[in-house]
């Protein structure tokens, strides 16, 4: 409820503003969600396709690498078992030095040549055990024996039961004048003879800053490339300034895997992957400007169609929304003005179209109608108090008549005229429920009372040529009735059944609760009928109005639950009312009076 309150104060009242509202909440502002949603799905998708190309650009980095290091391993096998090169170190004194020197250089050009394509950048060295060493790429004035063989590795090899030894990080002290690199990646080796006695050692040196060098400027995009330890020391770089920042080494070094890294510092996507064989890894670097720059464009250029879509769809909106609901204001403005004047305004129904005239024309006809509907009422109006008028008028007489009954009364029992006295109260009873006006239902037995006190009087008047015989339940006594519903009945049963014989006759008053889904009231005579009754009736020069006016009361009050029906009988007639069973029982609740009202049925 409160969060209701809360929208409601924000959300606006009118009508136009609510429509701009459901325009940007359901249509522009998904848009933008959407589209939004839709350009982060591109740059990821980018983002992984760069990613999966620079992969594949280290993968070929990490290839050739191993290919490098494959066809080392291959060029010692062959320097091992080519016979010439094991007579050549086992027994040097049997050829002359030139001779052996000419021998193992025309053997590593052999193997530069069918392994490593005349790659410069690989260095062999290869020492007997008898002082001699041999080696490509150097003068050989510059070699000492000594000194080369007392390299901690190939020490090693020699004490050592492993034949290969990779050095990742082998210091450059022999290839300083042709390689201007520090470091080398160097093969150690030890050839040996059949029954495990060494003859010669090898070394094959891999200049790798040369060979990433060489490979990164074949391979596509500018990104640089790194080589680092597993320890995070630098091995290698395709640009001599660049370097990659700690943080990011660190976050490298802490996955033995490949895979890329988002650094938001460095705004930058970070691949690398991983060489087990020399615990390095192979790092590029690719700047977001130059990941995103294509779709930063598209963007740009985006972001300024939709600033102006968006504008151009507000206007559009706003149009829309001024379109509808100014014509909506006109008429709010229009009703009001109505109401000051009487409803003489009318909407003018040229201006508009569609929808909005048949609203127009619609107003205009409602004005008309319900101007029709005043004028009609104030008609009725004046004509109700012009009745009401006349009732008042009319209830003089009958409280005039009424007092001068009840001095006849008194003057009756003061001269001990009881019967005077008696058809005065009858006829005043009768009176004083006719003049009451706000009831028109009531009790059975209160109608019965007031059937009794109008046949004291005709009896009085006929000295009592007619009988009157009741038949009712008293547990209907209380069975509501329309007021002054079987006097007209009697009346008619006294007057043009019984007064015409010469004998009397009988009236029967029924009362029938009719299983307590109707209640029929029946009033039956044993006069002259309905035949002979009209032919007396033809003089008559006053038409009768008793048992329509009961007919018109029973339509007003039942509508068609109410029905009034004359029964020719072989001898008099029988008029019955049926009516439906109302049963208000009186009761005290509380030591009150009270009267509960329902309409049961049985």
């Amino acid at each position: 409820m409160q969060m209701k309150k809360w929208l409601g104060k924000f959300w606006p009242q009118k009508l136009k503003y609510r429509l701009f509202m459901a325009f940007v909440l359901l249509i522009l502002l998904p848009f933008c969600v959407l589209t939004v949603y839709n350009y982060g799905k591109i740059e990821t998708i980018i983002q992984d396709e760069v990613s999966q190309q620079s992969h594949a650009q280290l993968e070929n980095l990490n290839r050739s690498l191993q290919d490098q290091m494959s066809i080392a391993f291959r060029s010692v096998l062959f320097l091992e078992q080519d016979s010439a090169v094991r007579a050549t170190l086992k027994n040097p004194e049997q050829f002359h030095k030139l001779d052996n020197i000419s021998l193992m250089e025309e053997k590593f050009r052999g193997l530069n040549t069918s392994f490593f394509l005349l790659h410069p950048t690989v260095y062999f060295t290869v020492l007997d055990l008898k002082g001699n060493v041999y080696t490509s790429n150097l003068p050989k004035e510059t070699l000492n024996y000594e000194t080369i063989l007392a390299n901690p590795r190939f020490q090693e090899s020699l004490k050592g039961e492993v034949k290969y030894t990779w050095v990742p990080r082998d210091v450059n002290h022999v290839f300083r004048d042709t390689s201007a690199s520090p470091y080398l990646l160097s093969l150690y080796a030890v050839m040996r003879e059949p029954d495990n006695r060494p003859y010669g050692l090898v070394r094959i040196s891999i200049d790798y800053t040369y060979w990433f060098q060489s490979v990164r400027y074949s391979s596509s995009g500018n990104q640089p490339y790194f080589i680092i330890t597993g320890k995070g020391e630098p091995v290698a770089q395709s640009v001599a300034s660049s370097a990659l920042p700690d943080p990011i080494v660190q976050k490298v070094t802490a996955k033995p895997e490949k895979g890329y890294i988002l650094d938001e510092p460095s705004q930058a996507l970070i691949n690398f992957s991983y060489i087990e064989s020399l615990d390095w890894y192979i790092v590029t670097i690719i700047p977001f400007d130059l990941l995103f720059n294509k779709i930063q464009a598209l963007k740009h250029n985006y972001y300024i169609t939709y600033s102006l879509f968006m504008a151009a769809f507000i206007l559009i909106a706003l149009m829309i929304s001024f379109t509808v609901t100014r014509p909506l204001s006109h008429i709010q403005m229009k009703m009001r003005e109505a109401v000051r004047h009487d409803l003489k305004i009318r909407l003018p129904e040229d201006p508009y179209k569609g929808e909005i005239l048949e609203l127009s024309r619609t107003f205009n006809t409602m004005l008309s109608d319900m101007g029709e509907l005043i004028q009609r009422l104030k008609v009725e109006q004046r004509e109700k108090d012009a009745v009401q008028f006349q009732m008042l008028l009319a209830q003089m007489n009958p409280h005039f008549l009424l007092n001068t009954l009840n001095t006849m009364k008194w003057i009756a029992l003061r001269k001990e005229q009881a019967d005077i006295a008696e058809i005065c109260m009858s006829l005043g009873k009768l009176l004083e429920t006719s003049l009451n006006a706000d009831m028109e239902l009531i009790y059975l037995k209160d109608e019965m009372d007031l059937i009794r006190a109008y046949i004291y009087i005709q009896r009085t008047r006929y000295k009592d040529r007619f009988e009157v015989h009741y038949e009712y339940d008293e547990r209907d006594e209380y069975v509501l009735v329309p007021k002054l519903s079987l006097q007209p009945l009697v009346e008619n049963a006294i007057q043009h059944g019984i007064a015409g014989r010469p004998q009397g006759g009988v009236i029967r008053i029924r009362i029938k609760g009719a299983g307590h889904e109707a209640l029929v009231l029946e009033v039956e005579d044993n006069g002259l009928g309905v035949e002979k009754a009209k032919q007396l009736r033809k003089n008559r020069t006053r038409p009768g109005i008793g048992l329509e006016n009961i007919r018109q009361r029973l339509r007003l009050l039942f509508k068609d639950k109410g029905a009034l029906e004359i029964i020719p009988r072989a001898e008099g007639t029988l008029v019955r009312i049926t009516l439906p069973y109302l049963l208000a029982v009186p009761y005290e609740k509380g030591g009150d009076p009270d009267v509960e009202s329902d309409d049961r049925r049985g």
